[in-house]
């Protein structure tokens, strides 16, 4: 066994240049562009109209290597590339090896007898993505997002990169993913799939392994399973000499469960494979796996059948958002940019992510990060939102595009979910697609996710559940966006702009999508924008949203909520806070009824580009104000209000499995923190419920006469120790008559923080708290500061970063500063 990376330098041409240019791979043509200086930066500005003519040109890319020692020795040797975006033809030393025409399957060529030892020639020559898909498109149109290039459906290619509502149209070409050559003799391991079985005491391990093998020879496959804990458990099997299909089997005594995050711990088991040979070493594979067993329950009940994700016997409230890929060109998301992402994710309290069907097929980091962190994955195949062809080449190349990526990913332990797309049933159902097109492709959608992809799940990956589409209510083209059954996306706020307490009539056993806009940090603008640009219905501000009546939508929202900002910059902020509190009105109602909904994963975490979109952290990673609101709404323990006019009831989720006992406290107060009533309650709350815990009635104490200047605060309380505070107003937040709450705060120096303690005269509605130069996250922020109380907020040490220049530096706003 040898491996020759091919990484690194590469060179490549295209778009009428016959000279050779540096390149790097993995990358692809507009990242090498971009790096010579060839393009400009698409993402400032409108550049990207100026490298349209990227997509519809033709590229090639050529690699000149020499044989590594031992590499000429093997018996066979191919060529192994993990990503070719998209449409290529390869050659190694002028020999034509093969095509791809698949963006996210790993693609194998035997060049067995073609490498030498010096100065060998591969080429690989790209196809433009539109050369390929417009003549296709003349034959027969196919339905794709209206905001998109068309034509995406014809290419199995990342269909976010032809436009969405939230990115741009940039598809490119490359070699996306790394490059290598393998030699191998006698035998390959061709492929390992683990499966476990739980009793009370143990976990059996079997992994059935099949060779792939070139010559009759006796073989001996070997597994290793290396506990947490460092111990090893290995078994071994004799293969005679044409076997190609063998089982190991490991008992794991007392094993240490993998739980998503806020269930237990999550110990992860590394398990090698080896093939050997009379004492040598033919292949090795290496997985890294968690015990556990997971199941999607369905079960009848009073509201219809339920949609909830069992993970080792525990019923899990899944909570999230949406994932879409962290960059128009994924080959620049490093495992560092993976890390922020995840982290941030972990650190606001999420349990799962929904990998969305325009977009990628994760890279291996992505995984193995949500398997430490405890992040399930509902995993959509790459379909959205489009009408797909369905004939036999296409299908062929689909179900070989399933399998590789069910092979590559299922021994995860974050894998919760195989979904067929997304949308796609609903658009057969509600969007018309049954009146613009012959019914062939209703046939074929039915034959494509609910008859072939079902089967290649429950043979390559039985343990795994399929889901049709999102949204589905699980029979074909019934409801599918119905509140009995299934998962829903629920879009009325914002689309239809219906108010944020619509969110309060709706009960989607699992909602799985549902989002509102805003703007990105003005640090974000400022790489796209000129100072000149820096308004709303600027052409730049506009060219980068990407919604058709995105802006619209946000004033619309803004004007009924605040009053109109003052600058461009307090228009920023008012966006984010709108966002923040649009989101925890739907996850704060629906985690009040546990009971019935399993799950919210709100639309979307992260961004491609800089952009106006529905992300809680934008494309630099800077956390908005509603992923600051999601770590408070997602907390383990929640204590939530409903309001209805004067009325205010105060409920607790718990999703834990303990009991909480704590303490509730409660004070109608001026805005300047005069007491009118106030009171308190001890409670306890069962693992893994939620309930009403106070019925507060107010309408003898709020009247027109004062109603604009008293609030509800409430508190929840854990051994003393606040865990939460909140307010409620009783009319919109524009019509509070805010006074300057004169905030002042002290810094204090800790071992691995610093805090920053804040205290305020009047209330300080949505305090926001920056640090200019300084692109730190605080432990909370826009939050509410009632008169006379503190917050306490921890800043972790970062390099350059002291006490004394947060004392000079540290920027406090709240809503009164927005337009006064």
């Amino acid at each position: 066994m040898h491996r020759q990376s091919l990484d690194g330098c590469w060179e490549f041409r295209g778009g009428g240049s016959r000279d050779w240019m540096p390149a790097t791979v993995p990358g692809c043509v507009h990242t090498d562009l971009l790096s010579l200086k060839r393009i400009p930066d698409p993402f400032v500005g409108d550049n990207e109209r100026l490298v349209q003519w990227v997509a519809e040109s033709d590229f090639e890319y050529r690699k000149v290597f020499d044989a590594e020692d031992g590499l000429l020795a093997e018996e066979r040797l191919y060529l192994e590339c993990d990503g070719l975006d998209t449409i290529a033809t390869l050659y190694l030393n002028g020999r034509r090896i093969g095509q791809a025409d698949n963006m996210f399957v790993r693609w194998r060529f035997d060049v067995s007898g073609l490498v030498k030892e010096r100065d060998n020639e591969l080429i690989v020559r790209f196809t433009s993505p539109l050369k390929y898909t417009r003549p296709r498109m003349k034959v027969e149109p196919l339905i794709s997002p209206s905001m998109s290039i068309p034509g995406a459906p014809y290419i199995r290619k990342a269909p976010y990169q032809f436009g969405w509502d939230w990115g741009p149209k940039l598809p490119t070409m490359g070699i996306w993913r790394s490059v290598r050559l393998c030699g191998y003799s006698l035998a390959r391991i061709e492929d390992v799939h683990i499966r476990q079985m739980h009793t009370r005491s143990k976990v059996v391990l079997t992994a059935r392994v099949l060779l792939e093998r070139y010559e009759h020879a006796p073989i001996r496959l070997v597994m290793r399973v290396t506990s947490p804990d460092g111990d090893v458990d290995e078994s071994m099997s004799e293969l005679k000499v044409s076997d190609t299909v063998s089982t190991l089997v490991a008992e794991i005594t007392k094993p240490k469960l993998w739980y998503p995050r806020g269930y237990g711990e999550q110990p992860l088991y590394n398990v090698t494979i080896e093939a050997l040979s009379n004492g040598t070493l033919l292949d090795a594979v290496s997985f890294r796996i968690g015990l556990r067993t997971l199941k999607l329950v369905q079960k009848p009940d009073r509201y219809g059948n339920s949609f909830t994700f069992v993970v080792n016997g525990i019923p899990i409230f899944c909570k999230g958002a949406n994932w879409i890929p962290a960059d128009i060109f994924p080959s620049r998301v490093s495992r560092q940019r993976y890390e922020q992402l995840l982290k941030s994710a972990a650190e606001a309290n999420f349990n799962m992510l929904r990998v969305w069907g325009g977009g990628i097929y994760e890279d291996e980091v992505f995984y193995d990060l949500c398997d430490e962190l405890g992040i399930l994955v509902w995993h959509d195949f790459m379909f959205s939102c489009s009408v797909y062809p369905g004939d036999d080449e296409f299908i062929e190349n689909v179900v070989r595009e399933a399998v590789d990526n069910i092979r590559r990913i299922r021994h995860h332990p974050c894998l919760a979910l195989w979904c067929g797309n997304n949308e796609m049933e609903w658009g057969w159902v509600e969007w018309g697609w049954s009146g613009h097109l012959s019914s062939k492709h209703k046939e074929n959608y039915d034959k494509l996710f609910h008859n072939i992809l079902p089967k290649v799940c429950a043979r390559e990956d039985p343990d795994t559940p399929y889901w049709a589409s999102s949204p589905s209510s699980g029979t074909p083209f019934v409801d599918p966006n119905g509140e009995s059954s299934g998962d829903g996306h629920y879009w009325e706020v914002w689309h239809g702009m219906v108010p944020f307490t619509e969110y309060r009539k709706h009960f989607h056993r699992f909602v799985s999508e549902f989002g509102f806009q805003s703007l990105p940090h003005i640090e974000t603008i400022r790489t796209f924008a000129d100072e000149k640009d820096l308004n709303l219905t600027s052409y730049v501000m506009e060219y980068h949203q990407r919604h058709p009546r995105g802006n619209e939508l946000m004033i619309t929202y803004l004007a009924r909520t605040f009053r109109l900002p003052k600058d461009f910059e307090s228009l920023i902020y008012l966006t984010q806070v709108l966002q923040a509190e649009a989101i925890r009105c739907g996850v704060e109602h629906w985690r009040r009824n546990r009971h019935r909904v399993s799950g919210t994963l709100y639309w979307q975490l992260n961004d491609c580009w800089q952009v106006a979109s529905w992300s809680s952290i934008d494309y630099f990673g800077r956390w908005k104000a509603l992923h600051y609101a999601a770590k408070r709404f997602y907390a383990p323990v929640l204590l939530s209000a409903e309001e209805d006019g004067k009325r205010v009831q105060l409920h607790i989720t718990n999703d834990t499995l303990n009991k909480f006992e704590g303490l509730v406290r409660w004070s109608l107060e001026t805005l300047n923190g005069d007491t009118i009533e106030c009171g308190e309650k001890e409670v306890e709350v069962a693992p893994q419920s939620s309930g009403r815990f106070l019925n507060l009635n107010f309408s003898r104490l709020i009247n027109e006469e004062n109603e604009r200047r008293v609030v509800l605060v409430y508190e929840l309380l854990c051994d003393e120790e606040r865990m939460s505070m909140c307010t409620v107003n009783f009319v919109p937040p524009k019509h509070l008559e805010l006074e300057p709450p004169e905030i002042s705060f002290t810094v204090n120096e800790g071992d691995e923080v610093f805090t920053v303690v804040l205290s305020a005269k009047s209330l300080a509605k949505f305090v926001w708290l920056y640090l200019p130069g300084y692109d730190v996250v605080f432990s909370d922020n826009c939050f509410d500061l009632p008169a006379g109380r503190t917050v306490t907020i921890a800043i972790t040490k970062i390099k350059g970063l002291t006490a004394r220049a947060i004392e000079r530096k540290l920027r406090i706003k709240s809503l009164i500063d927005s337009y006064a």
